[in-house]
């Protein structure tokens, strides 16, 4: 892994134009990792470029580098790309996907079995987030972190292990967020940002949200669910539920929960998270998606019955 870290290092130094772009309906992590890398190129002297097919969501607008994101790829030859925290390749959106004018493509990811799509592949899942891996490139080029790379690289890691919750939050993972304080970044003013500054129209959404739960399998797993027409009632939109599946997840006694996202009339995202003894990626897999033991996620078609028929019958049969 340190081999492939020198020849980014090295992919870094050689050139000096860099397109980064991460998966659509971005978190924190893909948010944070993709500005973190920004931040540094560009403290390099490099010419950069952020792209996001989806907007950065509400909670992250106040990372530096987030006003300078585009949604469509500039028509423009660029040295080289880096795919942040994908997943599959695909989930970059179809205008990146189809993106002819890049000389190398550095897949930056710590899923459970993404693919080695890139030219050059620095994929960990041990890796508490896609920003740890920024990090460790940051550290191996020996570049003297300042504090805007520092906060986003801090975000990154507090989203993506759920505020150090989850078990991912390993020793690296704090270590790295201990050195980022030590850049002046003020765990209070992020946590502030994150947490105590929500939107009204996230709490009414939420308020749609929870009466939709639903336990299963002698409360081993539980569910919620949002749907179009709440989003129409609300006046919100899918980048606000971010969060939303770790409510049936607090349930004492649940060890995977459940988020069915609408997503059009008969298409549903489908969200797991679990507790830690089941592996949720497996799950999705089944249905054509991804993601890491604890989270993961896929896309299904039919009618919302339809929808949890089959989500529930895959479900209950791993946890009879």
């Amino acid at each position: 892994m340190n081999e492939v870290i020198q020849d980014i290092v090295s992919v870094i130094r050689a050139n000096s134009s860099f397109l980064i772009t991460s998966h659509e309906g971005p978190d924190g992590d893909a948010v944070g990792s993709s500005l973190a890398l920004a931040s540094f190129l560009r403290k390099t002297g490099k010419d950069v470029c952020v792209h996001l097919r989806d907007n950065v969501p509400e909670l992250y607008v106040f990372l530096p580098g987030a006003d300078s994101v585009v949604h469509h790829i500039p028509d423009r030859d660029f040295n080289a790309a880096f795919v942040m925290d994908i997943g599959e390749f695909s989930r970059a959106g179809e205008e990146f996907c189809t993106f002819k004018r890049i000389g190398s493509m550095v897949n930056l990811d710590h899923h459970l079995g993404c693919d080695n799509f890139g030219d050059h592949n620095l994929i960990d899942p041990q890796a508490a987030a896609t920003g740890v891996l920024v990090y460790r490139i940051i550290s191996a080029f020996g570049y003297p972190m300042d504090r805007e790379t520092a906060l986003c690289l801090y975000v990154s890691i507090m989203t993506d292990t759920g505020s150090f919750r989850y078990s991912n939050a390993n020793p690296e993972a704090f270590a790295i967020a201990g050195e980022m304080v030590g850049y002046g970044i003020n765990a209070w003013d992020v946590a502030e940002q994150l947490y105590e500054n929500q939107p009204r129209k996230r709490l009414e959404l939420l308020a749609k949200c929870l009466p939709t739960l639903e336990v299963l399998n002698n409360g081993l797993a539980a569910s919620v669910t949002v749907t179009l027409d709440m989003y129409a009632v609300t006046a919100e939109d899918s980048e606000l539920t971010d969060g939303f599946i770790n409510y049936p997840r607090s349930i004492h006694g649940v060890e995977v929960a459940i988020f069915f996202r609408q997503m059009a009339e008969q298409r549903y995202k489908i969200g797991f998270r679990s507790k830690g003894k089941v592996n949720v990626a497996g799950f999705a897999a089944q249905m054509g998606g991804g993601g890491h033991h604890n989270a993961a996620g896929c896309t299904v078609d039919g009618t919302l019955d339809e929808v949890k028929l089959k989500v529930y019958g895959i479900v209950e049969s791993a946890l009879c």
